[in-house]
């Protein structure tokens, strides 16, 4: 028996518009105000959005549970099954000891914790979202930030914050990919007018990062630094999105302002070595230095994870694991059972791909570099039951927002926020970005996001006169700035950062950051819809006709092998050079 949508449940879509953001307006509630844990804010919550599917929007009591259960099995797989991967591979470095030099490492190249944010949770984050996406990004870097000594707060705060601007190119652009589909318009024109937007927001986040560290006047002290991580990363991001496509902004302006910053590094220092309030000064012993092989040799799960990410994006590679490792079966009770408002059937299929999922990507590299780092197995073992204890409530966290997430989908109480919104008219290209918001706080992902409000953005648009490249890019901006507030974020972060059950305090620390940029980015886009039109790409629309996508396994076997080359070379280059002495001694 199917169940039909219902976007007005009052007939009066602002009426209705307010009772659908009970839930939402609950979480920054119990997050800001009441300073819930993450878990329980969550569950609360989804426990409000079923009241409302139910009761308010009349949607029948089994679906309504179906929808949640299938929300809940997508939180844990493939987002649970990221931050587990990322946090083992984290907790192996540490356990082998090899942090210790990474740490010794990064001192050398800097100890003030100002360029080291810079480095990591800004450039090298944007690097992973450019190639893996979907919550790597901040896990990885938190807890890399935290090892570093830094505040947990601070740096899961941080990594939250940095992680805004690449956003929208992530996983090798598909977001993009995704707007292109639902709308029509082609991915080279979405990818320009992000580009032509988001590349002002890069330009200025380090040293927005570095106020919210240090302050205004310790930020103007390591100004030249902040200027060559910031326009390094904005002109690249800006070049590659408008002239190469979707596929590699991230990459290239996470690299690129890497490379720029560490080569800057080697000819200037800040006069002041800045740390935390509180915090000890530095101690490196000077006495001891590593060798090549060991630096290497502790930097090698980081390594193999890049290899790997990477080499899990390539399509040939992706298609090729889809095949051999790939289940996916219709939800049962759910599948073509709800009817939209256009009268189309809603399916719900769900993907186990546990073979090209990112998660596996970071599990083989965290399994590879066990005796990389020299631990026994058995230690893995034992680590890897840790870290699953230590995520326990994160894990719970997850699988309950993305519940939430799919329950206020499947029963119209997002799409009556949209047309709420829809409804402003000539302001429409304001509030557009609202909507993307909207979209990955409630998703937690931008690509989501993009399926979601895609078409609603294309379609108000076109009925206002505005060029509706200009909503639909907006969506994507507007997206990455809820991404910093998104709960699913938050618990990622948490977990990675060390702040298990104080949520809380991180949500409050990014919830305005997120309001601040959000308004940034409404400006900008009714600029462009309206005064700068200039800025606007020349595309023509797609031809929808679907055609059959043609499989060659043959090149993902070729690539296969040539990452089994790359990883034995890697493997080989560690236990060779890993051979000398452990330190040096100066004489």
């Amino acid at each position: 028996m199917n169940w039909t949508q219902v976007i007005d449940p009052f007939n009066n879509i602002f009426l209705s518009a307010m009772m659908a953001m009970v839930p939402i307006i609950f979480i920054f509630w119990a997050l800001i105000i009441k300073k819930m844990k993450g878990y329980q804010a969550s569950f609360i919550s989804t426990l409000l959005a079923l009241l409302i599917a139910i009761f308010v929007y009349q949607m029948p009591v089994k679906l309504a549970l179906l929808s949640t259960l299938n929300g809940s099995f997508y939180g844990l797989f493939p987002i649970c099954w990221i931050i587990i991967s990322a946090v083992f591979l984290f907790n192996i470095t540490i356990k082998s000891g090899q942090f210790e030099i990474i740490k010794h490492f990064m001192a050398s190249i800097t100890s003030d914790r100002r360029m080291q944010a810079l480095l990591i949770a800004f450039s090298f984050g944007s690097f992973l979202e450019g190639t893996a996406g979907f919550g790597a990004p901040v896990a990885i870097t938190a807890a890399m930030l935290v090892g570093l000594g830094f505040n947990p707060l601070y740096a899961a705060g941080i990594c939250l914050i940095a992680n805004t601007a690449p956003v929208a190119f992530g996983a090798i652009g598909i977001p993009i990919t995704v707007a292109s589909q639902v709308t029509g318009i082609p991915e080279m024109a979405i990818s320009q007018m992000v580009g032509r937007t988001l590349p002002i927001l890069s330009l200025l986040l380090p040293f927005y990062l570095i106020i919210l560290m240090a302050g205004i006047k310790k930020s103007v002290e390591v100004l030249p630094a902040i200027l060559v991580s910031g326009i390094s990363f904005a002109l690249l991001q800006w070049f590659s999105s408008n002239y190469l496509g979707p596929a590699l902004p991230d990459v290239f302006a996470g690299l690129g302002s890497i490379i720029s910053l560490v080569i800057f590094l080697r000819f200037w220092k800040p006069k002041k070595i800045w740390r935390f309030e509180n915090e000890p000064a530095p101690i490196i012993n000077s006495d001891v230095t590593y060798t090549t092989g060991q630096i290497i040799r502790a930097w090698s799960p980081f390594i193999l994870l890049t290899i790997m990410i990477i080499a899990w994006g390539l399509q040939p590679i992706k298609n090729l694991l889809n095949v051999a490792g790939q289940m996916q079966f219709e939800f049962p009770g759910l599948h073509n059972v709800i009817i939209d408002v256009k009268g189309n059937l809603l399916p719900h299929i769900f993907k186990f791909n546990y073979l090209s999922a990112s998660g596996t990507a970071i599990f083989i590299s965290a399994l590879i570099s066990i005796p990389l780092v020299g631990l026994r197995f058995s230690d893995g073992v034992k680590t890897f039951g840790e870290t699953l204890v230590q995520l326990k409530f994160p894990i719970f966290t997850v699988a309950t927002v993305l519940g939430f997430a799919y329950i206020v989908n499947d029963s119209g109480i997002t799409l009556t926020m949209a047309s709420a919104l829809a409804n402003t008219g000539f302001l429409f290209p304001f509030f557009a970005p609202v909507l993307g918001w909207l979209g990955v706080f409630i998703t937690g992902s931008d690509t989501s996001a993009n399926a979601l409000f895609g078409k609603l953005q294309y379609a108000t648009a076109s009925s206002i006169g505005v060029d509706p490249v200009v909503t639909v890019a907006a969506n994507v901006s507007g997206g990455v700035v809820g991404k910093m507030i998104s709960p699913q974020s938050i618990a990622v972060a948490a977990a990675a950062g060390g702040l298990i059950g104080k949520e809380a305090d991180l949500f409050r620390f990014t919830v305005k950051h997120s309001f601040f940029m959000l308004i940034i980015i409404c400006f900008i886009v009714f600029a462009q819809a309206y005064l700068f039109k200039w800025m606007i790409p020349a595309y023509h629309m797609l031809n929808t006709k679907a055609i059959p996508a043609v499989t060659n396994p043959t090149t993902g076997y070729i690539y296969i092998f040539i990452l089994l080359v790359v990883l034995v070379a890697l493997a080989l280059t560690v236990f060779l050079l890993g051979k000398k002495n452990s330190t040096k001694s100066k004489i």
